[in-house]
């Protein structure tokens, strides 16, 4: 039976393309160093899941793949939410706990650095400044950040159309709050009544999110000069894949902020990158660490959004690497699109605790080998349940997996902060900027509708000044429209009017607008 498990194993995981090496099959307590479990680099663009409960190894599974997807030259991005994850750029300790695993595994064990750029939301603890546009966050993704119900998304959906339609640029949550009081006052209400208005009650619930997300310093995240998405597709000059690793150990108390800035990076890449179609391997694998928190008290719309990006960047080629505790934290929608699961040991020790543990082993294929219930409780810390699609598209056999160890350090590495600021990207993104946006234009929109002031009558008691009367219409009709010329085709791209077509063209699945234009 032992040999019979290591061929079926071998067989069902070997790969023709390339591949990555997640470690060997275990079977009634035995390792089986012949049952190799790969992953074919082509089939990462189906997305894939990590789960598991705390402290049963997930970061560093996602460590060993973030490792050989780098060496395979694919770029990647991944969340640092303890600040773990930047072991990558140190290699790891050769006579530590990785030596004696990968000896276990029959696997040569070679210490190794990886080049990674170190990132933060807006500067906030050690990285390089990642800022995005109000604008191009979009409403439905702020409207997650803020935890606004659907009526106050709507609202902000309102509120978003109007800046797009009247060339107000939303730079920072300034911004925002000027438009929403404009909109709400004497002299704005008026401007958003015939597509539904905005009720002041809903008003002021958004002015009192923007407050508190400002005070806890939220608001950094928000501003230029706003972090280019391509950054993120860069190779070193060795041909090695750059892990861009996204340092949120400053923000952990802040998980809305970060878990949706997270989304906002795919929804960026799913506007900027062209169809490519099945590739040998993808051209970027982004993880979400604790993508719980993603979903959690998200409106519908939010959620058919984020499905549907899912679904559709694949074809992108990118791939999603959902990184949570329960399956069942994913929607459905998200769950049925996975390819590739990594589970982790589980816990059942509540009642609620079991009811996900039936709900998890009902999605997994059926297994001869394995009672798959009772596996996904007793796997060992650094061991996972793991089942993919094949490079023919069919669900391998469920295997148990004794996992290969990193080979750049399980730990934190050195002097994230020094190695930040001597970054390239650091000129670029390093200093923020302040370009004229919607607070300053509606600033001087008002300064422009005061009235003048009346002149002062001329010194003489006994007359009084006669009101302005308002001037009389001259009836004269406009004149006749130019032809057109790329000279007056320029002018009207350059209007307002112009703007606001090109805003409404390219506006993505997440409501944002694309700078480039």
């Amino acid at each position: 039976m032992s040999a019979d498990f290591a061929t079926t194993i071998a067989d069902a995981y070997r790969t023709e393309g390339a591949s990555l090496d997640l470690g060997r099959g275990v079977h009634e307590g035995t390792l089986h160093r012949e049952a190799e479990v790969r992953v074919p680099l082509a089939t990462l663009n189906r997305h894939g899941l990590v789960a598991g409960a705390t402290g049963t190894g997930k970061t560093k599974t996602l460590q060993v793949m973030t490792e050989q997807l780098s060496a395979a030259g694919v770029p990647v991005l991944v969340a640092d939410v303890k600040g773990d994850v930047s072991g990558l750029a140190t290699p790891g300790d050769a006579a530590g706990v990785g030596a004696k695993r990968m000896a276990d595994l029959g696997v040569p064990f070679a210490p190794a650095a990886f080049p990674v750029e170190f990132l933060s939301l807006g500067g906030e603890g050690p990285g390089v400044p990642v800022r995005a546009s109000v604008t191009d966050f979009g409403p439905q993704l702020l409207a997650k950040v803020l935890g606004a119900n659907e009526t106050q998304e709507a609202s902000l959906m309102l509120v978003f159309h109007y800046a797009d339609a009247n060339a107000l640029p939303l730079v920072d949550l300034e911004d925002l709050r000027a438009l929403l009081m404009f909109l709400s006052s004497d002299e704005g209400k008026a401007e958003l009544e015939g597509i539904g208005g905005l009720s002041k009650a809903t008003v002021g619930v958004l002015l009192r999110s923007l407050l508190g997300l400002q005070t806890t310093g939220g608001d950094t995240f928000f501003g230029a000069p706003e972090f280019d998405v391509a950054d993120l597709l860069r190779t070193a000059d060795d041909g090695r894949g750059i892990v861009s690793c996204l340092e949120l150990a400053a923000v952990q108390d802040r998980p809305a902020l970060w878990s949706t800035a997270l989304m906002w990076f795919v929804a960026e890449l799913f506007e900027t990158l062209p169809e490519a179609g099945d590739l040998p391997q993808p051209k970027l694998v982004v993880f979400l660490d604790e993508a719980h928190l993603l979903f959690a008290d998200a409106t519908k719309t939010f959620l058919e959004s984020v499905g549907r990006t899912v679904r559709l960047i694949r074809s992108k080629g990118v791939g999603v690497v959902f990184v949570t505790q329960q399956p069942t934290d994913l929607p459905d929608e998200v769950l049925g699109q996975l390819g590739l699961r990594v589970q982790h040991a589980l816990r059942a020790f509540t009642p609620d605790d079991a009811k996900d543990l039936r709900a998890t082993v009902a999605t997994y294929p059926r297994s001869d080998l394995y009672d798959v219930g009772e596996l996904l409780t007793s796997v060992g810390t650094g061991e996972a349940a793991v089942t993919l699609l094949s490079e023919a598209g069919v669900p391998t056999p469920v295997v148990h997996t004794r996992l290969r160890a990193p080979a750049s350090r399980m730990a934190p590495s050195d002097d994230v902060d020094g190695a930040a600021k001597r970054s390239p990207l650091w000129a670029e993104y390093g200093t923020p900027a302040d370009p004229e946006s919607a607070r300053e234009l509606l600033a001087g929109l008002r300064a422009d509708a005061a009235p003048d002031p009346e002149p002062l009558p001329e010194a003489a008691p006994d007359r009084v000044p006669l009101p302005r009367l308002p001037k009389k219409r001259t009836g004269r009709r406009a004149p006749a429209p130019k032809k057109s010329t790329p000279e007056a085709l320029g002018d009207f791209l350059g209007s307002r009017q112009g703007q606001r077509l090109q805003r409404e063209v390219v506006r993505g699945v997440f409501g944002m607008l694309r700078k480039r234009l």
